[in-house]
């Protein structure tokens, strides 16, 4: 069996696969990304969970969070690094609006490479700010 590979995927193209994937922000990608402002964009996809897990629909944001995994997986190196310090690390707000059960369903589900970004920002921080508050 042969394997094809997968050309990396740049900001114009990150930018259709998130229309697709968000198509309720279809509008507002499309007019930052006339700006070249992916960054906006990435906010914007964490504004939209944030409504939805207000919304109660915590199954909904953990597909919503594979979704950008393959975005993360096969990006360049500007998406990855956004993923990372955007939208990753957003994961700790998530966290803090969400009930105990909601936040157990988002991490259960969550692809185990963010898993495993999230748990070191979070030693990170904790590390950071300790030392910030000694």
């Amino acid at each position: 069996m042969m394997s094809v590979e997968i050309p990396t995927v740049n900001n114009k193209v990150a930018v259709e696969y998130l229309k697709v994937f968000y198509p309720s922000l279809k509008n507002e990608i499309t007019q930052l990304s006339s700006q070249d402002n992916l960054a906006g964009i990435i906010q914007a996809t964490i504004n939209y969970l944030k409504t939805l897990l207000q919304e109660s629909k915590t199954s909904i944001v953990a597909r919503k969070i594979k979704t950008m995994e393959w975005l993360y997986r096969n990006g360049n190196t500007y998406i990855k690094d956004l993923i990372e310090n955007i939208f990753i690390r957003s994961f700790e707000s998530l966290r803090r609006i969400s009930d105990r059960q909601q936040w157990n369903l988002i991490y259960k589900n969550m692809p185990q490479q963010f898993q495993k970004i999230y748990l070191e920002q979070v030693k990170q921080d904790e590390l950071f700010f300790k030392k910030v508050h000694d």
